[in-house]
């Protein structure tokens, strides 16, 4: 499918969900990739994932943008909005269903559950519906799926080192397109990073699991796969992650230099203490002079 060029330069990006404000674990994100993309003279985007409406909140949008802004982060081109790409969703699909690699799904969560194994992320798709859908449930929206297979999706992350996954066994046929109609993120974020030519993703661990899954469909795309590194994941006091959902604070926009310097101080990367006298040009001067994942701690969740 893809017919992309090949590009040799370093291209990453940050791609918030505009469900809530910025709080510090994104903050954190956001500061990791914009480092580990300008220490490397690289590029680097900002791709608003919009695409789940009902999550999306107004004016979120342009918050995260304006906050982006005051704190210094400065990204290249122009914004991309999934929201404005569903026709690429559409095009993968179609080129998938033309290999005969998807099928429609109309299983509800309880029939997944009465027959389906329980791995780490939860129900493993037990494959009802690959050979059909079943003749009393025709009047259900479907889902579409993709047919997985078990062999292993192993590759090298940045920081948490070799990572490999069974999809088929850890993870059954998973979903491209719900039975709303919204396309997932696994389809989605492939898409969009395949269409930047992004090379580099650097992200939170969250999302290491999701990894492979991206990977096995990148290769069915025709997708160069890009290099990974995820970077902790700020959690509460309770080991929860920190998120909108456990009711995270919005960082401070009037008050960037002290959340920068915890946000790498957070990333292992050893402010001086001098630096909170300084401004946001000597602050980021710093950063990407000093930045090294080789000081950043390898666990995947660690306490704000």
């Amino acid at each position: 499918m893809s017919q992309l060029k090949e590009i040799t330069k370093y291209r990453g990006r940050f791609a918030p969900t505009p469900s809530g404000m910025l709080h510090f674990g994104s903050l954190v994100t956001a500061v990791g990739s914009y480092l580990d993309a300008r220490s490397h003279q690289g590029e680097w985007f900002v791709r608003i994932e919009d695409i789940d409406r009902p999550r999306v909140k107004v004016g979120m949008s342009e918050n995260i943008l304006s906050t982006l802004e005051l704190f210094g982060l400065e990204w290249d081109g122009p914004v991309i909005y999934q929201s404005q790409c569903i026709g690429r969703y559409q095009e993968a699909l179609h080129f998938l269903e033309a290999l005969g690699l998807i099928y429609p799904c109309n299983c509800t969560r309880k029939e997944i559950a009465d027959s389906a194994l329980f791995e780490f992320e939860g129900m493993v798709y037990p494959g009802n519906c690959r050979n059909g859908l079943h003749s009393e449930r025709n009047n259900r929206p479907s889902a579409v799926r993709i047919k997985t297979d078990t062999d292993k999706v192993e590759f090298h992350d940045r920081l948490q080192g070799r990572v490999y996954q069974s999809i088929e066994n850890e993870i059954g046929d998973f979903v491209l397109r719900r039975s709303d109609g919204i396309y997932t993120y696994q389809l989605a974020v492939v898409v969009d990073d395949g269409w930047q030519g992004i090379t580099h993703i650097v992200r939170g661990a969250d999302l290491l699991e999701s990894t492979p899954r991206q990977i096995f469909l990148q290769k069915l795309l025709g997708y160069p796969q890009p290099h990974y590194l995820h970077l902790p994941v700020v959690t509460t006091a309770q080991g929860k992650k920190l998120s909108k959902q456990t009711l995270a604070h919005p960082i401070d926009a009037k008050n960037p230099l002290p959340q920068l310097i915890a946000a790498i101080d957070f990333l292992g990367q050893r402010p001086p203490p001098e630096l909170i006298e300084g401004n946001l040009n000597s602050f980021w001067q710093w950063a990407i002079n000093h930045w090294s994942v080789t000081h950043i701690a390898r666990v995947a969740y660690a306490p704000l």
